[in-house]
């Protein structure tokens, strides 16, 4: 694990003079940015001795509630763990109105224990660290969806899309439409500026499936630095959509007759000298390309929990929706779950379509990595590419429920090897007890359903 020397903290102080606050932030395993607000004069001993967390801050479910069982709370006694800056990582928050950078964070490998058995963050280093250790340097890129919603509900208290410059609604779907990127000029213009202050590669916007549904694509690059832009491209999303008086959404089915929103991640792998070792003018790749999608295939159930961690990621899963419901493969075809795109011989790579946009960036690329090295050394077969019409042609389907994927994780030997049990443990223990609070919640649904029919 490498951190940030603290010559960049000063550096970053002399060039922004007018940096009162520092928003230090660690990521969980749900993804949420969690941390402390510190004053200017705190910073440079966060990277002189680390800053101590608790170590429960690692272990909580989505809605911010201590797990018990996650070997995180009274067993430990709620332990300060220390925490240091991850390299290039100090950035400006230009849509904060007093003048704050970030800082995200990650647990020493020593100091930070116990909590640092379930940061995220080393979950990928250590899969991409096997990768490494046998020639392969892995390559990845986001695709992230959205909605821009109004921050205020409708007359039912439903979400609604925001307004557009010019004071309406949209309404149709128009995908790839120009008129819908050009409504949002004022916060693609603010994005895009941040974007390029932060250092993030933002690039391609395109107006997706669902009115007020956005995809903004980031450049590929090392699989460790593609993940930290993701991480705080999200952020940077939320922040400058309130700015805009609007709210972000990455939640994965945010509405049941419009389109989910996904997070498609592109992967390749690279010698040392960075040539693809995925490219071949065949646009089925070459053995190496088919044997890690064989392993991405094969174990497809085993990882679902990290590509799709909510109640709510399984919504997406409806036929013709461009959501994946089956393990398939194919080239150039967007009905299967792992696409092989077209393109030069030198740009071959794999795009995984089943993750939520809801989904950790680090878990996700954890297993497609972890995944696709099994494939590589057991040197598996993918078959024959699907033509055509995937969603016809599907033999087996991927469950659509929360409970089948949380048991199949639970249940792989192969995730106990790739992840180590201590880590398992602790992300088991924290969607356990979100399964159980989701499920004892009584809601309008319930309601509408059984209040009269029962």
């Amino acid at each position: 694990m490498q951190f940030a020397p603290i010559e960049q903290a000063r550096t970053f102080l002399a060039a922004n003079p007018d940096i009162e606050m520092i928003e230090l932030f660690i990521l969980d395993a749900n993804g949420v940015p969690r941390g402390k607000l510190l004053h200017r004069e705190e910073l440079l001993a966060v990277y002189e001795s680390g800053r101590p967390l608790p170590s429960t801050i690692l272990g909580l479910t989505l809605n911010g509630d201590d797990v018990e069982n996650s070997g995180l709370v009274w067993d430990v006694g709620d332990i300060d763990c220390r925490a240091y800056p991850l390299e290039n990582s100090l950035v400006r928050l230009p849509w904060r109105q007093i003048p704050t950078a970030a800082l995200q964070v990650s647990m020493h490998p020593s100091e930070g224990l116990p909590a640092s058995i379930a940061d995220p963050r080393h979950l990928l280093v250590k899969v991409i660290d096997a990768l490494k250790a046998e020639g392969y340097y892995p390559v990845m890129a986001c695709e992230l969806e959205f909605y821009l919603l109004d921050q205020k509900r409708d007359s039912h208290g439903r979400p609604q899309p925001a307004l557009d410059s010019d004071g309406g609604r949209p309404r149709g779907t128009q995908v790839y439409g120009l008129r819908e990127l050009e409504q949002i000029e004022p916060f693609l213009a603010d994005l895009y500026a941040a974007c390029k202050a932060q250092g993030i590669p933002a690039r391609t916007a395109i107006s997706e499936y669902a009115p007020g549904q956005v995809e903004i694509t980031l450049e590929h690059g090392d699989a460790l630095l593609a993940m930290d832009q993701a991480v705080r491209y999200k952020r940077l999303v939320k922040g400058v959509a309130h700015k805009h008086g609007m709210q972000a959404c990455f939640m994965a089915k945010p509405f049941d007759h419009l389109a989910g929103t996904g997070m498609h991640m592109h992967v390749s792998l690279a010698d040392a000298q960075g040539n693809n070792l995925y490219a071949s003018e065949d646009k089925a790749g070459t053995p190496l390309l088919r044997q890690s999608v064989a392993g991405m295939l094969k174990l497809l159930l085993d990882s679902l929990l990290l590509f799709c961690p909510n109640a709510n990621s399984y919504r997406r899963f409806q036929a013709n929706s461009y959501a994946p419901l089956a393990p398939t493969w194919g080239v150039d075809n967007r009905t299967v779950s792992l696409r092989v795109p077209g393109g030069p011989a030198n740009s071959r790579h794999i795009e995984h379509r089943i993750c939520g946009a809801d989904a950790n960036p680090y878990l996700a690329a954890a297993a497609i990595l972890a995944s696709l090295h099994h494939g590589i050394r057991q040197q598996l077969d993918p078959g024959a590419p699907v033509e055509g019409n995937g969603y016809a042609q599907a033999t087996e389907l991927l469950p659509t429920d929360w409970l089948t994927s949380l048991t199949a994780l639970e249940r792989s030997s192969w995730a106990r090897e790739a992840f180590g049990a201590e880590f398992l443990d602790v992300y088991l223990a924290v969607k356990r007890a979100e399964y159980r609070q989701f499920m004892a919640e009584v809601g309008e649904q319930d309601w509408r359903w059984y209040l009269t029919q029962a």
